[in-house]
């Protein structure tokens, strides 16, 4: 626990919260979904002394949480400049205090390091998208550097001498996407949260605009509240209570190379790849943007594309050797928010899902503001533009990928 046990628990609203059903009418939160956004909104909910069961449909942590590369955004002031900017920056002050906390809870380390990172063009119209970020950048208040093409090799000496165009961003950071979890799941098991792996939900049942309980393959689970973090399998449970939220899958494969130096000192980041490197000289290959459906499969030709963009960004990598590759899915949405709130016609049913590339970076103002609805307390961001009824947004929002 973070906060002080002994001080009162937060006041009650008169009505019509999940808070209310919890305390009151039943003990129990049950989220669906043991990802990083299930687990971390486990976190913040244990930290306020609520009662907490957290169900995945396999292990906890594997599926698109654990397949990322733990990039994390800049940090930057909570500018209000659009709404998922505000809720990346808000995350991204968030990282270095939960990475903390957890270490001295759980004595695991995930790994927080602010290597800082390059953003790479090789031509003029990628020049151009890097220009127009770097005005986004600007406005965020976020610290870069056009790199004169003489320094680009001073801040990262492996890069290609062929790329003539990058972008320094010192207060670039990342974690260990399994650690991070290890540690999420330690501190929410001692904290009394019940873990219950291998238990795929099936749906739920409902009276009025409540839901009751959560069907499972194992049984059925009455609940005051239901917070549905289920990733790219949160569509279907939806779909059962007559609510539509498109989660489509998105595939994405990853590569981890080696060697027995540090051959990479900063996050490399050229349009939808990455290279990220580890302490321990090891290094991510990432990610392809497959719509495949659920086919998790690591193919020849998602490999190989990868690791040729990495040889192509820095040739050293040749010497390099492959250690392994996955593929995960990111759970999609009508457009590149994701869907935070209540479920439309019902008022103790949380829905944190449809992060896409995004899922690990904006997890932790996620789990604030859905605590937030459970507790009954407004939302410390306006969450309208993230609402599962929403119509889509017109234009992409400015993300940066985890």
């Amino acid at each position: 626990m973070l906060t002080d046990p002994t001080a009162s628990p937060p006041a009650l609203p008169d009505s019509g919260s999940c808070s209310q059903k919890v305390r009151m009418a039943h003990p129990d939160v049950v989220i669906i979904g043991g990802g990083v956004i299930g687990l971390s909104i486990a976190y913040v909910l244990n930290r306020e002394g609520v009662r907490v069961t957290v169900l995945d449909r396999r292990e906890f942590g594997r599926e698109a949480s654990w397949a990322g590369a733990g990039m994390l955004p800049p940090n930057t002031e909570r500018l209000a400049t659009h709404p998922t900017v505000e809720l990346r920056s808000w995350s991204a002050q968030l990282f270095p205090e939960w990475s903390a906390a957890l270490k001295e809870t759980t004595g695991i380390d995930n790994g927080y390091w602010r290597c800082g990172g390059v953003d790479i063009a090789r031509d003029a119209a990628e020049a151009l998208a890097l220009r127009t970020a770097a005005g986004r950048w600007r406005h965020e208040q976020i610290i870069f550097e056009c790199l004169a093409y003489g320094d680009i090799r001073r801040v990262e000496p492996a890069l290609s001498p062929e790329i003539e165009v990058a972008y320094f961003l010192p207060d670039r950071a990342q974690i260990r996407n399994p650690r991070h979890l290890r540690a999420l799941l330690a501190s929410v098991e001692a904290s009394g949260t019940m873990l219950r792996a291998n238990q795929s939900v099936t749906g739920f049942e409902s009276r009025g605009d409540q839901i009751v309980a959560v069907n499972t393959e194992q049984g059925t689970i009455p609940c005051g509240c239901a917070v549905l973090a289920a990733g790219a399998w949160s569509e279907g449970l939806l779909a059962s209570v007559g609510v539509v939220a498109p989660t489509p899958p998105v595939k994405g494969q990853i590569v981890l190379i080696r060697s027995e130096r540090p051959l990479l000192k900063r996050i490399i980041e050229h349009g939808c790849n990455y290279l990220v490197p580890r302490a321990d000289g090891r290094i991510l290959v990432g990610a392809t943007e497959e719509n495949v459906g659920y086919d998790t499969r690591v193919t020849v030709d998602g490999v190989s594309g990868l690791l040729d963009e990495a040889v192509r960004l820095c040739p050293i990598l040749r010497e390099a050797e492959c250690e392994s590759s996955w593929a995960g899915l990111r759970p999609g949405s009508v457009d590149t928010r994701p869907y935070i709130g209540r479920a439309p016609g019902y008022t103790n049913l949380i829905v944190a899902t449809g992060h896409k590339r995004a899922g690990l970076q904006l997890s932790p103002a996620t789990a604030e503001v859905s605590a937030d609805l459970v507790l009954g307390r407004p939302p410390r961001i306006d969450l309208a533009a993230f609402a599962v009824d929403r119509e889509p947004a017109a234009s992409e929002d400015p993300v940066f990928r985890s």
